[in-house]
């Protein structure tokens, strides 16, 4: 099969880059079966964060959309079945996607951890690694017309960290929540706070059960203050900031992670 994701520089750095709920794209016999309208599926998927993944060097874009597969949960439960399993939303045109669909979309989630597998092993081998693991997050779930949601507890990035070793790699999570804090944003600073709204999903997990004392990931939820989350439209300077502010925190991560002991 055809691999709907693209990789992308030399994953020989020390801090490497996800972006799984980037793509919109799905396969034609899939979207056969979808009755969710498209604007309802682009507002819960990741728009952009691709453009985020790549000012870390090495990274990897997942095309695919998070309906046909997500690749943030456990195998079991990452086709989409009933609107339980998705914000309560009617995706399918049947009760239950056909068992083939089904064995498809799986196919492309063992495809995927396989590759990126691959590329982990290879750099673990080599030493302690950090992965930023970018998603985005709505935050005017009530509606277009509705006020956005409280800021107190909804942080401009959220840094989940919740399967994180935090006695080996604590001093790179505040190595990282420093720097981006303190970057310079035209509209003045970031609010960047840890485990507020998410603590990080099966990827996390299945990186550090992989690799124990070797790998960290810091799932990054930047809230949608980029784009408006109803229409699509994104605010490309606001995007290029973020942007920005995330590049600056590789050097002082790398440099955390060369003091942490092994």
């Amino acid at each position: 099969m055809s691999r709907p994701y693209s990789f992308h520089g030399d994953w020989d750095a020390r801090v490497v880059a996800t972006a799984i709920h980037a793509g919109h794209d799905l396969r034609p016999e899939v979207a056969g079966q979808m009755v969710l309208p498209e604007v309802d599926r682009l507002r819960e998927e990741d728009p952009h964060t691709g453009r985020l993944a790549s000012v870390v060097g090495p990274h990897v874009v997942v095309h695919r959309s998070r309906f046909e597969v997500d690749l943030n949960r456990p195998r079991e439960d990452a086709v989409y079945r009933t609107p339980a399993d998705c914000w309560d939303l009617q995706v399918w045109r049947d009760t239950a996607l056909p068992d083939d669909l089904v064995a498809g979309s799986l196919e492309l989630y063992d495809a995927f951890h396989a590759d990126l597998a691959e590329r982990l092993d290879a750099l673990a081998a080599t030493g302690p690694f950090v992965l930023y693991d970018v998603h985005s997050y709505n935050h005017r779930r009530d509606g277009a017309d509705s006020p956005a949601s409280d800021p107190d507890e909804n942080p401009e990035v959220n840094v989940g960290t919740g399967t994180l070793d935090h006695a080996r790699f604590g001093g790179v999570v505040d190595a990282f929540i420093t720097s981006l804090s303190a970057a310079q944003v035209p509209w003045g600073s970031l609010d960047v706070r840890e485990n507020v709204r998410f603590k990080g999903g099966h990827l996390s997990t299945w990186v550090h059960e992989r690799y124990p004392g070797v790998g960290c990931v810091l799932a990054l939820e930047f809230r949608k203050s980029f784009m408006d989350e109803w229409t699509g439209e994104v605010d490309q300077a606001r995007l290029d900031g973020l942007a920005a502010a995330l590049a600056a925190t590789v050097p002082p991560v790398e440099d955390a992670l060369g003091r942490e002991p092994r």
